[in-house]
């Protein structure tokens, strides 16, 4: 296991976003086994997902918020597409790779 750690905001945005999965959850009275099946995950896998633990894949965390009903970005799903679509323009217009500075930044101010 990593030892890896994780900013405070970080940690509370998955806090959030796993209590907001496990409320629409239970207001759709689903147990954790169903959507967990349904994820095709273990329920100790939603459980973490519930707890906001940042060692769980994206895509079971997403998924269990799309079942459940949980906005991830947007109310409609369907404003995702030109979202994405202004996103793609913009990094089509910035450069492919992005270069050190040759000269050191002080930014501490």
């Amino acid at each position: 296991m990593s030892n890896r750690t994780y900013s405070r905001l970080t940690r509370q945005a998955l806090a959030l976003l796993g209590a907001r999965i496990k409320l629409a959850r239970k207001e759709r009275r689903m147990s954790e086994r169903d959507l967990a099946e349904r994820i095709g995950i273990a329920r100790s896998t939603l459980q973490k997902i519930e707890k906001g633990d940042p060692r769980v894949d994206i895509g079971f965390v997403f998924e269990a918020a799309v079942l459940v009903g949980q906005p991830l970005f947007e109310s409609e799903a369907t404003s995702l597409v030109p979202q994405l679509d202004r996103v793609r323009d913009k990094l089509a217009l910035m450069p492919g790779k992005i270069k050190k500075p040759r000269t050191q930044v002080i930014d501490d101010f």
